[in-house]
């Protein structure tokens, strides 16, 4: 399962105001988590089971707090029990696509969203 998340301070108690701060500390707990991960400009990805993930999202949440009265927390799940290995293979899977030359119209078949949403074994989130 992925879990795919953002947390950040709507405000800080230091004077520097300093935000990126507060975000490492988020991001310290879930490099120390063990957990196979991947931190983007927008979101970290989280891959594991409900009972290791959420506890890792919770302490990262909590490190922010510690640093600032409001925080802002948005969390995506991609449940797909019994899968392991998606942090990479989706995006593998699409790379596989686009070096074969792909074809059809941007985003793929029918239905399907530029994320690749609609598709069983292509889909690609932010």
């Amino acid at each position: 399962m992925l879990f795919a998340f953002s947390v950040a301070p709507t405000s800080t108690t230091d004077e520097s105001a300093s935000m990126s701060r507060a975000v490492a500390e988020a991001v310290r707990v879930v490099r120390e988590s063990g957990l196979p991960h991947e931190t983007t400009s927008m979101f970290t990805t989280i891959e594991g089971e409900w009972d290791e993930v959420m506890p890792v999202i919770r302490a990262a949440t909590d490190a922010v707090l510690a640093v600032s009265p409001r925080v802002s927390l948005v969390l995506k799940a991609d449940l797909r029990p019994g899968r392991s290995g998606e942090l990479r293979g989706k995006v593998d899977r699409v790379e596989r696509h686009l070096a074969g030359g792909g074809g059809g119209a941007p985003g793929g078949g029918a239905g399907e969203g530029v994320t690749g949403e609609g598709s069983d074994d292509e889909e690609l989130h932010s």
